[in-house]
């Protein structure tokens, strides 16, 4: 079926190419976008305005010797009518229009007698001849695999998937704009390295042809950022993609969009005040109040609760951490605690023996200054002072290379051009990262974080 109707659309472009129609010129006849036109509509249509608007034809029907076309950009939708008496070329465009092409048309504003805005056609122009019917127009597009594979058309089909990921460049853009206005400069820093580190995760191994050297796609950009702690820049941040190789649901997605932030001269207390600023920043913004996510309602502008990882893990898990070792120790936190966080809390003082980055607690060395922001069972912020100590990085980061030799493909490796750069000195930091496709996820009322990223990771199709 869909091989016949893509044969109908070729003869109709031939049909047009033959007429002497440019079915892809380069060249677009369009002087305001059709939201404009809706916006002035009753000025432009009072004063007779000749208008040229262009977009994708969404709907068509034909009565008689009259042709009514619903297309769309993307500010809005509108109807064309074409009349034979007026519209030029009229028969050649009711026979060889279809839903999918792309148009333009050129006319005058006026509303039909049941109300609908409306532009009255006195010249079209096919700017782009679509061969394949779009989904509705033939099986639909209920499968959701399918959506996700097929992302463009699912932008075209089902408006709130565009708007949801229009709200996540926003909420993109709004953090930017907070942290600039704080201080902070935007910087970049390699995706290719030589050794992962800045996380505990299973790295994309590559090879690069003319050094004939493996490289690895970044885990995270942590230890270059701090590599710019120690050059003298004391407020980063760098949003961009990280990469791990590692299972999909609904918190995880093997390419993934961060925002890590870097503060020297400040500690994890201080960055968690900031934190909090930023947030309300951000929902004022956004004109967010309160939200609901997997229908549990989240009210940031409530007291945040603060609560020690060992707290936490006794109250909600029934268990001691010192009972734990330290493979059941984050399992226990991710299965039994991290769930039954819904309100926005702050778990902090996270054991030395799972945060190898993280400057030890002066009171007691076993546990680190550490953070994690955890919003309706969903860890979205992780935070820390960072440790600059070179002797003590250098002890951690051996236990780990020791855990990755024996098996861990998780593990931190060992870095000496890092080490040797917190040689150097380090200034005492505070760093942040924020998972932006959880956040967006969360903040746009969406179950899974594949539902904010453009085009998610999938398994190749047979």
């Amino acid at each position: 079926m869909i091989e016949d109707i893509i044969k109908e659309r070729i003869k109709k472009r031939d049909t047009l190419i033959k007429a002497g129609v440019l079915t892809y010129p380069s060249q677009v006849k369009r002087t305001h976008y059709i939201g404009d036109v809706l916006n002035r509509f009753f000025f432009f249509s009072l004063f007779r305005k000749k208008v040229s608007v262009t977009g994708r034809v969404m709907g068509m029907r034909a009565q008689g010797g009259v042709m009514f076309l619903d297309f769309m950009d993307e500010s809005g939708r509108i109807q064309a009518v074409l009349n034979k008496k007026t519209s030029g070329n009229f028969a050649l465009w009711k026979d060889n229009t279809d839903i999918g092409d792309f148009i333009s048309v050129t006319g005058t504003l006026f509303k039909t007698k049941k109300g609908q805005r409306s532009v009255k056609v006195l010249e079209m122009q096919m700017i782009t001849k679509s061969l394949r019917p779009l989904p509705s127009s033939w099986h639909g597009f209920k499968d959701v695999e399918e959506r996700y594979r097929k992302r463009y058309l699912d932008f075209i089909l089902n408006k709130e998937v565009k708007d949801t990921i229009e709200a996540r460049l926003l909420i993109t853009k709004t953090l930017r704009n907070i942290l600039e206005e704080d201080g902070f400069v935007e910087v970049e820093t390699p995706m290719l390295q030589p050794l992962p580190g800045g996380a505990t995760a299973k790295p994309f191994k590559t090879h690069h042809n003319a050094l004939d050297t493996d490289f690895y796609l970044r885990i995270a950009p942590e230890l270059y950022l701090k590599r710019l702690l120690v050059g003298g820049f004391e407020k980063i941040f760098e949003v961009g993609k990280d990469f791990r190789n590692e299972g999909m649901d609904r918190d995880h997605n093997p390419e993934f969009t961060m925002l890590e932030l870097y503060w020297a001269y400040q500690d994890y207390e201080g960055l968690m005040a900031a934190l909090r600023r930023w947030f309300n920043s951000l929902l004022k913004e956004l004109s967010i109040d309160k939200l609901s996510h997997d229908g549990k309602e989240v009210d940031f502008n409530k007291r945040w609760e603060v609560i020690s990882y060992e707290e936490a893990i006794r109250k909600y898990s029934n268990k001691e951490l010192r009972d734990l070792n330290i493979e059941e120790i984050d399992e226990v936190f991710k299965k039994d605690v991290r769930p039954k966080l819904i309100q926005p809390t702050l778990v902090i003082r996270y054991p030395k023996a799972i945060s190898p980055l993280a400057k030890s607690c002066v009171d007691d060395p076993e546990f680190t200054e550490r953070f994690q922001l955890v919003v309706a069972g969903t860890e979205l912020v992780n935070g820390f002072s960072e440790l600059n100590d070179p002797a003590d990085q250098r002890e951690r980061m051996e236990k780990q290379e020791e855990m990755f030799r024996a098996g861990d493909e998780e593990a931190s490796r060992l870095d000496e051009d890092y080490l040797e750069a917190l040689e150097y000195g380090m200034p005492p930091a505070a760093g942040l990262g924020i998972g932006i496709d959880r956040l967006a996820a969360l903040l746009t009322n969406n179950h899974a974080i594949k539902d904010t990223i453009i085009f998610p990771t999938l398994r190749p199709k047979k």
